[in-house]
């Protein structure tokens, strides 16, 4: 799946079955649904899941918690603005 393929996936009501569980929740995060994306990242142990972690956190103005799992992900604390970043993690997975 390429990044378009990923961004016209987002006017469906459930994310498309072959996604990885990190572009599973970038997709509930592009559908406004951060708690369903927090959920699926939670679980998780790898720093890809840190990093979107870190998003979730930052994009509900906890910077206390985004910074913590930043620190997890191995990054320093994101200043790009909110939907910049989510697309740079998407790129990342994809």
């Amino acid at each position: 799946m390429d990044q378009t393929a990923f961004l016209s996936s987002l006017a469906g009501s459930e994310p498309p079955p072959d996604l990885s569980v990190h572009l599973q929740a970038l997709w509930w995060l592009g559908r406004g649904a951060p708690e369903r994306a927090h959920h699926l990242v939670q679980v998780l142990e790898d720093t890809g899941a840190a990093a979107i972690h870190a998003h979730v956190h930052r994009l509900e103005g906890d910077e206390g918690n985004a910074l913590y799992w930043y620190g997890r992900a191995g990054l320093p604390f994101c200043t790009e603005p909110i939907k910049a970043e989510w697309q740079a993690l998407v790129g990342r997975f994809l």
